[in-house]
């Protein structure tokens, strides 16, 4: 099983940036997948999650409205597109997959099954 996670970056305050996640290893279109991130002293938190077949999301607050997450079964592929980006939301963004939407957004993934790597984001200001 492997995530590969790409599209971080240096951006300047009010930028975008959109982040791809490729699985490989399991059937993509049986698992949700989640998006994550870590700041540095901070513990990792839930950015957004998306069903099976991408008809169901879930966000933090703190990205509604500016984040949007969609997946594309055909290509293995879940994406972060991000907008109106702001300093805080620097961090390492992780990509994850699970079984149900309740183990996305629940204890900050804690029970999704397999991880990728990770991808800086760094948004200055």
């Amino acid at each position: 099983v492997q995530l590969q996670a790409s599209g971080g970056g240096l951006v300047q305050a009010g930028g975008s940036l959109r982040l791809s996640c490729v699985a490989s290893g399991r059937t993509f279109s049986n698992y949700v997948m989640g998006w994550y991130r870590q700041a540095p002293g901070k513990e990792r938190e839930l950015v957004a999650a998306i069903s099976w077949g991408g008809g169901s999301a879930d966000y933090a607050d703190s990205v509604k409205g500016r984040f949007t997450i969609s997946r594309d079964n055909a290509k293995n592929t879940v994406y972060l597109q991000m907008s109106s980006l702001k300093p805080e939301d620097t961090a390492v963004y992780y990509c994850a997959q699970g079984l149900t939407m309740k183990d996305a957004i629940t204890h900050n993934g804690l029970n999704m099954a397999d991880w990728g790597k990770g991808t800086q984001v760094t948004v200055s200001s």
